[in-house]
């Protein structure tokens, strides 16, 4: 038997905003993921909870404009505690369109806006999962 994809979902800083995180977790539970959500969170608590977790992906959501300014630090972090390279790291969120680019080109390995469907979010999951 295979062991479940860990998720670690966290809202980056003090953003108030979760019902589309919480959306995201029920559904990666739905497809068969353990999922540990941890509410808001800065990026160090964030790294240190993915690291006592054990997990496998990490995903952010920011809709309060942290998403850069808490982004950044957060990967910058994961590379520090030297988990970077076997953690998947995912954000969500609303803001700019070339926003979504800056984030990708910093490290994180994708990013979903509104009206992205689970499925999407659970695919791109599994075919990191299996690379």
């Amino acid at each position: 038997m295979s062991r479940k994809t860990k998720v670690l979902l966290s809202k980056l800083g003090l953003d108030v905003h979760n019902r589309g995180i919480i959306t995201v977790a029920k559904g990666l539970s739905n497809a068969g993921m353990e999922v540990v959500y941890i509410g808001n969170a800065l990026p160090p608590e964030i790294i240190s909870s993915a690291i006592q977790e054990g997990v496998d992906v990490v995903g952010v959501s920011s809709l309060g404009g942290a998403h850069i300014t808490l982004g950044i630090p957060l990967i910058e972090e994961a590379k520090n505690k030297r988990v970077y390279d076997t953690i998947t790291f995912l954000m969500g969120g609303v803001f700019p369109p070339q926003d979504a680019l800056r984030l990708k080109a910093v490290g994180f390995d994708e990013v979903f806006t509104p009206g992205t469907k689970i499925e999407d979010i659970v695919s791109f999951i599994h075919t990191r999962s299996t690379d």
